[in-house]
């Protein structure tokens, strides 16, 4: 169902929703910054323009999806989630400071950038999932499909403005200086979370009772959804191989067009201006089906295709704008389409299973897809990218074409099997 401008900001007459944004933004546009220049520390300060090390970065940053699996997804389906949050933001913010003034005094090695990556990891692990869910409490399921597509906008604004601000930040005035922004601005979230009318909180009752084997409980819910299991198989493949944008931009910047830090940072913001793109899209499109993600998934290999051939920098640069936009929608849809068809008690342990596998997998892909960059070329690895947004999108409609006519499609609450 297509929707109007008014319509589209629909989730702004919550109050509470409108706080949350606000620091949210401001939150996101830091982690931007601080992706770019932990990109850039990696890669150009600590190493020979090493991809297997931006790798390993990545790998040991989203290790933790899948290590803490077990109890991310329970913690956020019987915790305090706003408390939750509030620990977990903050966490970040002293991590990101703590980076920034080791990189500043010029004491940072590369083995602490692994660390920190891993303890960030683990924050994010239990950031993430109860971040997701608690949406919901901010504006009901009926506003629900509009917050989360508003809620990508704002983090792919922060994409497109952060990389632009931190490479102007890494030419000016420093590297570490990025790393402290980020970290102060985590205190936007925390202010907006202690701000929230609690009377206002929808569903905000008494957390369910823990109990034991709750995380296997989650797992046996999901096997016994087909639709989920075809969802988060096309995730694993598209989370493990094709979104590694870190090491794909970074390479091609480095080693194809030898960019500087304010060309490398342009790169990210053109796929984050197609992000951009893509989230309007969502918006306007309604609610996402199962072949919202497979129409998304075949565009997004047919993007990574032609990025893996661009003779110059400002032909890479439009097809990292096609990629954004493709990335975007795939993986905005995914949320809607498993948080709505969940059972509300479930969403907690079955968001933190999407994120786990979305994220989860890079450890797996990232080392190869770096590995491959080093040692093939950035090219080939781009191809890696293709090949599995193919895959995923043949998986997905093989599904919608052998459930089409029984009305089992993911993203109405009694679908599934």
């Amino acid at each position: 169902m297509k929707m109007g401008v008014a319509g589209a900001f629909t989730s702004f007459r919550h109050s509470n929703y409108r706080l949350w944004a606000a620091g949210a933004l401001v939150s996101n546009i830091g982690t931007g910054v601080q992706r770019t220049a932990q990109d850039w520390l990696v890669l150009v300060m600590l190493t020979r323009h090493s991809a297997s090390a931006v790798g390993i970065v990545m790998a040991l940053q989203f290790a933790p999806q899948l290590l803490l699996l077990p109890w991310t997804g329970s913690a956020a389906d019987h915790s305090d989630q706003r408390k939750l949050l509030i620990a977990t933001q903050a966490s970040m913010g002293v991590l990101a400071i703590v980076l920034g003034a080791l990189t500043w005094t010029g004491v940072i090695r590369l083995w602490q950038v692994y660390m920190f990556a891993f303890l960030f990891g683990c924050a994010a692990a239990f950031d993430a999932p109860v971040r997701q869910i608690f949406v919901s409490q901010l504006v009901g399921d009926d506003d629900l499909h509009n917050a989360v597509t508003l809620n990508t906008f704002s983090f792919n604004f922060g994409s497109l403005v952060g990389p632009a601000v931190s490479g102007l930040l890494i030419s000016v005035v420093g590297l570490g200086w990025a790393f402290v922004l980020n970290g102060s601005s985590f205190l936007a979230v925390v202010t907006s979370l202690l701000l929230l009318r609690k009377n206002e909180l929808h569903h905000a009752s008494t957390p369910n009772a823990r109990t034991p084997g709750s995380f296997r409980a989650g797992l046996t819910y999901v096997s016994g959804r087909q639709d989920l299991i075809v969802i988060l198989a096309m995730l694993f493949l598209i989370g493990t191989f094709a979104l590694n944008f870190p090491i794909f931009i970074s390479t091609m910047a480095v080693k194809v067009f030898h960019a500087d830090a304010q060309g490398f940072g342009m790169l990210s913001s053109i796929m984050a201006a197609g992000s951009l793109l893509g989230v309007l899209c969502a918006v306007r499109s309604g609610r996402p089906t199962l072949m919202t993600l497979v129409w998304s998934a075949t565009l997004l290999g047919a993007g990574f295709t032609f990025a893996s051939v661009a003779p110059n920098y400002w032909s890479f640069a439009g097809m990292l704008a096609v990629i954004g936009v493709a990335y975007l929608v795939f993986v905005n849809a995914t949320n809607p389409l498993i948080q709505l068809s969940t059972e509300p008690s479930m969403r907690g342990r079955v968001m933190a299973l999407r994120i786990g596998v979305a994220l989860g997998a890079t450890p797996i892909g990232a080392p190869v897809v770096g590995y491959i960059a080093d040692q093939a070329g950035p090219r080939w690895a781009l191809g890696v990218g293709a090949s599995s947004a193919f895959i995923a999108a043949i998986l997905g409609a093989a599904y919608v074409l052998r459930h089409s006519d029984r009305g089992r499609i993911a993203g109405s609450k009694t679908g599934g099997e």
